[in-house]
């Protein structure tokens, strides 16, 4: 659907289960908006744009991190399965390399229950990169490595134990009354999500309890026990809100002036100076669970909504200049489809990978549709306009 942005009249495009007809309506989608309007007049919008791309081992529940090795095409997934006394006390936890066309290459489980969050691909010692949030399980949260290359059962190794700097300060928020509310964060656990590298190798780490940033000076050059560096411990990133998770999904702008990072329960996208002042500022509000983000070759700002269920685009204003995705309800053999819960994800040529982690996030049972999800995916979505420049 394109909704034009100045009268809001909504050109609807129905959209059928076919690769014949998908490629049909993209063409024609691409005609009409070359033809009959400039990219000031158009914002797209899309619930039918995301297909399946891999359904995970029978197995596995809820895939998170995603990453890609551009020299081969192979894209990795992560799951990030919770132990929970009552109903899930031996969750099984693995990474899983695809080929492009996804084919299931090789798979490795690991041991201890552990769960994994952000995954990324290291071209300096091609290998891929792990966050484990070990302290759920009792094994540790850690950052680890392993080839990527991998065979099944391959053995991952140990990159850097997460310190434990407890919570951030009080934040105090300013109201229009001229009151106050100091908001007081408590923690006992590490919890490091999204990991991403520099062009010189180092690796950022977003912690969503502690609300901090920490970097590893040459990942993979310092060996088994990196030093972790705390590059900022601030109440922006942690959160009072839902889901309770705080800095979340993190990415480098080209010039890796800036690091931007999601703060899952504020609804937030936060920017933080890593070359000037190293302020931390509000970029972009009000939009529902932003999970992963990554930058597109143009710049613009794509964000996976874990409670909206779709994928958003933001230019360099912070204005949403794309809606694509939506929950679709169950296939008959348990998936979802489209998009539900999405949590990571990775751009590869005109097209965007997602995990879809259909994890339930709320306390009420008997009230959420990933309660009925069986099966788990990875979903993948075309976004030419956007990612070829035509629109941004």
């Amino acid at each position: 659907m394109y909704i034009n942005s100045r009268d809001q009249i909504p050109l609807t495009i129905i959209q059928k289960e076919t690769e014949m007809k998908t490629t049909l309506i993209a063409c024609l989608m691409t005609l009409f908006f070359v033809g009959s309007a400039t990219a000031d007049d158009w914002v797209p919008v899309n619930p039918f744009a995301a297909r399946q791309f891999v359904t995970l081992p029978d197995d596995l529940k809820f895939p998170e991190g995603i990453t890609s090795n551009p020299d081969n095409g192979d894209i990795y997934v992560a799951t990030f399965n919770v132990p929970n006394v009552s109903y899930n006390p031996a969750p099984v936890n693995a990474i899983l390399r695809y080929s492009a066309s996804g084919e299931l290459l090789a798979r490795t489980d690991f041991s201890g229950l552990t769960p994994l969050v952000g995954i990324k691909f290291n071209p300096q010692d091609n290998h891929i990169y792990m966050a484990s949030l070990g302290d759920i399980s009792g094994t540790g949260s850690k950052i680890m490595r392993i080839p990527a290359n991998f065979s099944d059962d391959a053995t991952a190794e140990l990159v850097a134990n997460i310190p434990f700097i407890g919570a951030p300060q009080d934040r105090i928020v300013h109201n229009l009354d001229t009151s106050t509310h100091h908001i007081n964060f408590n923690t006992y656990m590490r919890v490091p999500n999204d990991i991403i590298f520099n062009k010189a190798g180092d690796l950022y780490v977003s912690d969503s309890f502690q609300g901090a940033i920490f970097r590893i000076e040459n990942a993979a050059g310092c060996g088994s026990a990196c030093s972790v560096e705390t590059i900022i411990h601030d109440g922006l990133l942690a959160t009072a809100g839902f889901p309770s998770f705080g800095a979340n999904g993190i990415a480098l702008t080209n010039d890796e002036s800036k690091l931007f990072i999601a703060n899952t329960g504020d609804d937030r996208i936060l920017k933080l100076d890593l070359q000037g002042s190293g302020e931390i500022s509000i970029f972009a509000e009000s939009i529902n669970g932003p999970d992963g983000i990554a930058f597109d070759k143009n710049g613009n700002l794509w964000v996976t909504a874990n409670q909206a269920d779709n994928l958003i685009a933001l230019n360099k204003d912070g204005h949403i200049i794309a809606k694509l995705g939506d929950y679709l309800g169950l296939r008959s053999n348990g998936s979802a489809r489209g998009l539900l819960f999405p949590a990571s994800l990775e751009i590869i040529g005109n097209n965007i990978f997602v995990t879809n982690m259909a994890q339930v996030a709320t306390p009420v049972i008997g009230d959420e549709p990933e309660e009925q999800v069986t099966r788990y995916t990875v979903s993948k979505i075309r976004a030419p306009l956007l990612l070829s420049g035509l629109l941004h």
